[in-house]
C-alpha cells in the first residue's frame, strides 16, 4: 500500500514530462493517490495530451489563477469530478511567471507592472489556490509549493527571485492561518532543472555549472523525481506536524560556501 493510499490530489501547472509537477503526478499515482492536474489557455491542451502519459489517465482542469472566475468556480469543478469524492487532501502550488522584462540585469529598473505580474502569479496564487480549494480540503490536510532558494540573491533570476521570496512567506502565513484547519503548507526547494521556467530564464546555464561543482551529493539537471519524491512525502500523513517549512532538494548546495 502506498503512503497517498486513497488521496485525492490536484496538482496544478502541469505542462510537460520534464516538470517536477509531472514527476509528482506520477508518482502520487503510484503510491495510490487519485490525480487531478490542471492549466489553461493554449497550454490546456498540452496538459490534456501529457495527462494520458501517467500510469492513469488523470482528470484535468482549465485553472488561470489571474481569472477570478475560475478561482471561484474551481471547487464546484472539482465536485464534479468522478474519484475525487467532493475531497481534496493536497494541492501542489507548481505555478510561476515572470515577463522577460522582469529578469535579468537591470533589477531596480524594472517597472511595477513587470513586477506585479511575477508577484501575482508566483506568490499571490498560492495563497488565492488554497483559498479556492478550501472548501474541499480535508482535515488534516497538504498544500505543497515549489521554490528555488530565496534566501539569497542570483544572478539573472531578477524579480522572480522577489516572487519567489514573497512565495515561500506566503506559505508561512498559510501555515499560520490554516493550520487550525488541519491544513499543512510547506514549499520544496529544488536545485536547477531543465524545465520550461528554468529554459525561460535568460543566462541559466551558470547555474547548472554552479550545481556541479558544489553540490556535495552530486545533481542532474534533468532528474526531477528527488523533487517529485519530497513533494509526495509532505503531502502523505509522514509529516503530520511539518507546517511552514521549506525543503531543500538541491544535493545539499544550500548548505556549502565556496
Amino acid at each position: 500500500m502506498g503512503i497517498l493510499e486513497g488521496k485525492k490530489i490536484l496538482v496544478t501547472g502541469v505542462l510537460t514530462e520534464a516538470s517536477i509537477a509531472f514527476a509528482t503526478a506520477r508518482l502520487a499515482q503510484e503510491q495510490g493517490a487519485t490525480v487531478v492536474l490542471s492549466n489553461f489557455g493554449r497550454a490546456l491542451s498540452l496538459c490534456q495530451r501529457i495527462a494520458k502519459r501517467l500510469p492513469q489517465e488523470a482528470a484535468v482542469v482549465e485553472l488561470d489563477v489571474t481569472n477570478t472566475e475560475h478561482l471561484g468556480s474551481l471547487a464546484d469543478r472539482l465536485r464534479e469530478i468522478d474519484g475525487l469524492d467532493g475531497r481534496l487532501d493536497g494541492v501542489v502550488h507548481s505555478i510561476g511567471f515572470a515577463p522577460q522584462e522582469a529578469m535579468g540585469e537591470g533589477f531596480p529598473e524594472v517597472a511595477w507592472e513587470h513586477a506585479a505580474t511575477a508577484f501575482q502569479v508566483s506568490a499571490w496564487s498560492y495563497a488565492s489556490l488554497t483559498q479556492a480549494c478550501r472548501p474541499l480540503l480535508a482535515n488534516p490536510s497538504s498544500v505543497v509549493g515549489l521554490t528555488f532558494d530565496a534566501s539569497v540573491a542570483w544572478p539573472v533570476y531578477g524579480w522572480m527571485g522577489a516572487a519567489k521570496a514573497a512565495l515561500e512567506s506566503t506559505s508561512r502565513y498559510v501555515a499560520r492561518e490554516l493550520g487550525p484547519e488541519g491544513v499543512r503548507s510547506n514549499i520544496v526547494a529544488a536545485g536547477p532543472l531543465r524545465s520550461m521556467a528554468m529554459k525561460s530564464i535568460p543566462g541559466s546555464k551558470q547555474f547548472e555549472e554552479a550545481w556541479e561543482g558544489r553540490a556535495p551529493l552530486g545533481w542532474s539537471v534533468t532528474d526531477t523525481e528527488p523533487a517529485g519524491k519530497a513533494v509526495v512525502a509532505l503531502l502523505s500523513d509522514w509529516f503530520p506536524a511539518t507546517t511552514g517549512e521549506i525543503v531543500h532538494v538541491d544535493g545539499g548546495f544550500h548548505a556549502v560556501g565556496v
